[in-house]
């Protein structure tokens, strides 16, 4: 556990020194896009924080190649080293996209090319399921099952990027999440704990934990689609390792009882429900879009974040109102797995809190929002000296 805990705290320590020095820069040669129709805030801001979250992610992953107790990661290299070239890919796209607005084929190829990177190069696919020893029929499916599930999540995070600290809490939450479950799990079922998942999920968190300072309402820096893109892609590929890691027969429940049926759901469930926000707000916009014979990618303000603010919520009540909903989904699966003889434990804690999260956001906390009346032109406004008779 130490060696995650600093994994953690290394990667939170370089994100931050990164996307200050970012930020410095960016603002120095006035590295910001103008102020889109759609988006909330209105002063230009640097959007180059992933690029901070990449080289902190990748300088922790490197460092792990000369750690003894991370042997097992690099016992197949390639893995890794697909990873890191997918993530490249990811980012250079991405803030190529930041700052000169490309065409969304274009980041959708690419954003299928670093998953196909992964899935192809690194073999991490989606072989098996963990529920009675399924497997997957063929090794095509399994390749175009798990690149498309990347490019989902991929996309279900870049959705919700609207907000001041959104994506950055959001992702920091359901990685600690993630992390503990994916940790006790192979402890319990698996024959190491020291797996790419769990390094994955421990870096992941750290790079959220260390750019939210600087992202947090009024933000200073953005991490713009390179980094929403790079948090989607890899945690789908922490997913998609941790079903990798165990052995479908373990998790049949024949063999660990019925009481434990729940848990061999759970490595399909969890990571589905601690990004549950952000594909169903992905879902809708798609659904929406669609409908209106738009492009399912073309940008709108209608997205949930952008619904909470017209119902009344602040930007910062907003955030945290989506902090509370990932918290209380992902915690509630969690509790399921660490108490397996008494789901009601996290089934309770799951239904009071989604209507303590219910409650708080149909209830905002001021009036709804109201269009800001026209400024009266300049000429039309009488001065005391043409006011005198």
């Amino acid at each position: 556990m130490k060696q995650y805990v600093f994994t953690f705290l290394l990667t939170a320590s370089l994100t931050l020194m990164a996307s200050w020095a970012i930020w410095q820069l960016s603002m120095r040669f006035k590295l910001y896009p103008g102020i889109r129709e759609r988006d909330v805030h209105t002063t230009p801001t640097p959007r180059l924080g992933g690029i901070a979250m990449f080289l902190a992610i990748m300088a922790v992953l490197a460092v792990s190649k000369a750690n003894d107790f991370f042997a097992s990661i690099w016992a197949e290299p390639q893995t890794v080293y697909a990873i890191m070239a997918a993530s490249l890919l990811i980012v250079l796209v991405g803030v190529a996209d930041d700052l000169w607005d490309l065409d969304w084929m274009i980041k959708l190829g690419a954003q299928f090319l670093a998953a196909g990177i992964i899935a192809g190069w690194g073999q991490l696919q989606i072989f098996a399921l963990p529920i009675g020893g399924l497997t997957v029929v063929s090794g095509w499916v399994s390749f175009t099952l798990t690149v498309f599930a990347i490019v989902i999540v991929m996309n279900a995070v870049n959705f919700i990027d609207g907000l001041d600290g959104l994506v950055a809490g959001v992702c920091l939450i359901a990685n600690g999440i993630f992390f503990v479950y994916s940790y006790l799990l192979l402890r319990e079922f698996a024959t190491s704990n020291f797996s790419l998942a769990t390094i994955l999920a421990a870096a992941l968190a750290g790079a959220c934990m260390g750019f939210l300072p600087m992202n947090w309402s009024p933000a200073k820096l953005f991490m713009g689609d390179a980094g929403a893109l790079l948090l989607g892609l890899l945690m789908a590929t922490s997913a998609i390792a941790i079903t990798g890691a165990l052995e479908p027969a373990a998790m049949n429940p024949e063999d660990i009882g019925r009481s434990q049926l729940l848990g061999a759901f759970i490595p399909i469930l969890l990571p589905i429900i601690v990004v549950i926000l952000p594909l169903l707000d992905f879902g809708l916009a798609i659904v929406r879009r669609m409908g209106a014979g738009k492009s399912p990618f073309s940008p709108d303000r209608k997205h949930l974040h952008h619904r909470m603010l017209d119902m009344g919520h602040s930007d910062r009540d907003s955030v945290l109102i989506f902090y509370a909903w990932t918290s209380v989904m992902g915690f509630a699966v969690l509790l399921m797995f660490l108490f397996p003889g008494a789901y009601w434990v996290g089934i309770a804690f799951g239904v009071i809190g989604a209507a303590a999260c219910l409650a708080l956001t149909f209830l905002p906390s001021q009036r709804p929002r109201q269009d800001t009346p026209p400024t009266p032109d300049a000429d039309a406004i009488l001065t005391p000296v043409e006011e005198l008779p």
